[in-house]
């Protein structure tokens, strides 16, 4: 089973029991999540911490976040390769009719 997770960048995010963490968002927000969805840090950001948290939940709850970066993760918690396909469908260009330049021609 695969979890689409977002990288949430929280002010704080402390462990509070054994099957429950604490966020805190930098708007002030703060709410429960339980540490079965918290998948890791995400080290690929520098200026404050991130986290990998499961988007489902993140949906219930009244944490601010951002569904710009995902990542997938498998049920041992390791992040599978993300790809994106996009279909390039180019535009169509009437032909012209022009003389051929006598100069190029042999």
């Amino acid at each position: 089973m695969k979890t689409k997770c977002y990288s949430v960048r929280l002010q704080s995010l402390s462990r509070i029991s054994a099957k429950a963490c604490k966020a805190t968002s930098f708007d002030g927000s703060e709410d429960i999540i339980p540490a079965s969805q918290v998948f890791g840090q995400d080290y690929d950001v520098t200026k404050s911490d991130a986290y990998w948290i499961s988007a489902w939940i993140l949906s219930k709850k009244n944490i601010q976040y951002s569904s710009k970066k995902e990542a997938w993760f498998d049920e041992h918690g390791n992040m599978l390769p993300t790809y994106h396909i996009e279909k390039h469908v180019p535009k169509r260009i009437e032909p012209q009719n022009v003389e051929p330049d006598k100069n190029l021609m042999r």
